[in-house]
């Protein structure tokens, strides 16, 4: 529950907390802001690579990017937390706000802040503070599929030599992402393509392009259909840019655009009455911004793009946004620059997420306050490294404490050389047991290869490919059991996503949030919760088979071997086990094998509900009963 709204300069007060605790808060000269709370745990924050307690540290909420190794910065960050004990805060205001995480809360926050005070479970102050905002839709069905996706793709015959690669090796995928489609220019229009450019808001229609002379798309429209008869779905990569174009490189329409769009006012500019370039030295420098602010500017963006929905594209992937780089800048609803540094982002991903249709989904890298809305966030750039791998589950978990509902990273990491055959598998076993599974690889050589080399040839984390790459293809067989693992999961994921919905109960998320009484929980980030029935403990360092896991209270089924283990206690796990994964008794796994329906009721006695097949079950010992839809075809599996 919200249990204050701070609004004045000056405020001194003791605030009973939910566990009958007391916190207290202090503003002064409308700046400071300090906290006195009895504490162990303190989390949110945004998407935090450097660890799930924040307790220690201090932390400044500015949007950045950075490739690779985040360390204590981030593409997603909101200046909200929420403490062990109950409290929960959130600072409403664009800007930068430093918050020290010590004995004493202390926040140095802009003098126009309005704070917000909450107190309750964990779950009840992260559904509180969500609340304020958008509520995400669910994405669709397809969506918890796999996704393959690699840079390099740049060509019809790409895609189809994954489709014959996806067949070949019997892998399944739901989701295939296209980065490198565009002109790289307009970025909304398909490489190759021949056409009459127009200066107006006017946008395309399919039938205006010419691909016969394209060596790179000879029919997009008719490549997706072929993607959807075989259940494939598309996704696009975009960025919010007006290229700043190569020396040597030139577009008619990209010129016309940014004609267009400064005489209609349609740019971020800066206070001189220029339009606003990304600086010299950043990703995309010399672009213009689009001000999504601007009612205008979106009916123009997305009147550009409108043809891609309309020939079947599935849905954006949408990259960058993390690009303000200066306080001088306007924006046409008021918002400064140093506003614009966080919120930049969130109005790029709002007016997309605004736009997709139900069907349609969306996969997003930056955000700020409001991120819980997005409909799915993903980690961004990552090096193939096990303490990447590391980096990641952390900012999993810090994501989930601050509302984010569905989550996403890449298999393997994104960058450098080829993951090692052991970081490849172990990344992949957690990525069947998160939100959104997805490989995916930067160019061949490198994104920026004088930084950070990339692999010689072919540098991508297709699960063929690495095994390839090592002369390993046995383990082409090892990956696919995981992958058919996954879809075999979709019935459980599916639900666990439509209680996140409706809950507003991230997919993934840490111990601490269902067990906050847990004095062993509260430091625990390499173990999380998936879903209401499972806890998955990955295997953290190279080539391990086993690792301490802490189970909480109840008892908890081994789901590989079925075998029992008593909570509230640390435990080896089993190292014939595929993976430490573990089903709460009491709950229920429903998957899809071999084309049948089964439902596994885990423990002596429980009850659960099946949302998608409309019934309610409650079983003891091996007697069950069944209410709502007793009609469809269900086999019922005890694991006692």
């Amino acid at each position: 529950m919200i249990l204050e709204t701070i609004k004045d300069q000056e405020y001194h007060k003791k605030i009973l907390l939910a566990n009958n605790s007391y916190a207290e808060i202090e503003r002064k000269e409308g700046t400071q802001l300090i906290i006195n709370v009895d504490y162990k745990g303190v989390y949110g924050l945004g998407e935090k690579f450097d660890a799930v307690n924040q307790k220690g540290k201090t932390v400044e909420t500015q949007v950045i990017e950075k490739f690779c190794n985040q360390g204590n910065i981030s593409y997603c960050v909101t200046p909200f937390f929420v403490t062990d004990s109950g409290l929960g805060i959130y600072i409403k205001t664009k800007k930068k706000t430093t918050i020290t995480l010590d004995h004493a809360i202390r926040c140095q926050i802009p003098s126009e802040s309005k704070v917000y005070v909450f107190t309750g479970t964990i779950g009840e102050v992260i559904r509180d503070y969500t609340g304020l905002f958008k509520r995400p839709q669910i994405p669709p069905r397809y969506a918890f599929g796999i996704w393959a996706s690699a840079n390099h793709w740049n060509s019809e015959a790409d895609v189809d030599r994954l489709l014959e690669e996806l067949e070949k090796y019997h892998f399944p995928a739901s989701v295939i992402v296209l980065e490198a489609w565009s002109d790289e220019a307009t970025f909304y229009i398909w490489n190759g393509a021949t056409y009459s450019p127009k200066r107006s808001a006017e946008g395309f229609s399919y039938d205006d392009f010419d691909f016969s002379n394209s060596k790179y798309w000879k029919n997009p429209k008719r490549m997706i259909e072929r993607l959807h008869e075989k259940g494939k779905k598309l996704v696009l990569w975009q960025i919010p840019v007006f290229k700043g174009m190569e020396p040597g490189r030139v577009s008619k329409q990209l010129d016309m655009d940014k004609e267009y769009a400064l005489e209609h006012g349609l740019l971020v500019m800066n206070k001189a009455g220029v339009p606003y370039e990304i600086p010299t030295g950043n990703w995309f420098e010399g672009s213009y911004l689009p001000d999504f602010t601007n009612e205008e500017t979106k009916k123009f963006w997305f009147q550009k793009r409108k043809y891609l929905s309309d020939i079947g594209v599935d849905g954006f992937k949408t990259d960058g946004g993390e690009f303000i780089y200066s306080q001088e800048v306007n924006f046409s609803d008021g918002t400064s620059g140093a506003e614009g540094k966080n919120q930049y982002c969130q109005d790029y991903v709002n007016a997309y997420s605004n736009e997709i249709s139900e069907e349609q989904v969306l996969f997003s890298r930056a955000g700020y306050a409001g991120a819980s809305g997005t409909p799915i966030l993903w980690a961004g750039d990552h090096q193939s490294t096990n303490d990447e791998l590391k980096n990641v589950l952390r900012a999993a978990l810090s994501a989930a404490m601050s509302g984010i509902l569905f989550w996403s990273f890449d298999i393997g990491g994104f960058a450098g050389p080829l993951p090692s055959i052991d970081l490849y598998r172990r990344s992949t076993q957690m990525a069947v047991f998160s939100p959104i599974m997805q490989w995916h690889s930067e160019p061949d050589g490198g994104q920026f290869r004088e930084l950070m080399p990339g692999s010689d040839g072919n540098n991508e984390r297709s699960p063929w490919n690495v095994a390839l790459a090592y002369g390993q293809s046995e383990f082409i067989y090892e990956m696919r059991y995981w992958h058919t693992l996954r879809e075999e999961l979709i019935p459980y994921i599916y639900q666990t996503a439509q209680i996140a919905v409706r809950e507003s109960k991230p997919m993934m998320r840490p111990l601490v949030y269902d067990f906050q009484e847990d004095s062993n929980v509260i430091n625990l980030e390499d173990e999380y919760l998936f879903g209401n029935s499972m806890l998955v403990a990955p295997l953290m360092e190279e080539n391990q088979t086993s690792r301490k896991v802490y189970l909480p209270e109840g008892q908890w089924f081994d789901f590989f071997t079925n075998k029992c283990y008593e909570g509230e206690k640390w435990i080896d796990s089993d190292p014939e086990t595929k993976l430490p994964v573990y089903v709460k008794s009491g709950t229920t796994i429903q998957m899809e094998q071999d084309g049948k329906n089964k439902i596994f009721l885990y423990g002596k006695e429980g009850k659960d509900s099946i949302l998608s097949d409309q019934i309610d079950i409650t079983w003891k010992g091996k007697n069950i009963t069944v209410k709502g839809d007793t009609e469809q075809n269900i086999i019922f599996e005890f694991i006692q």
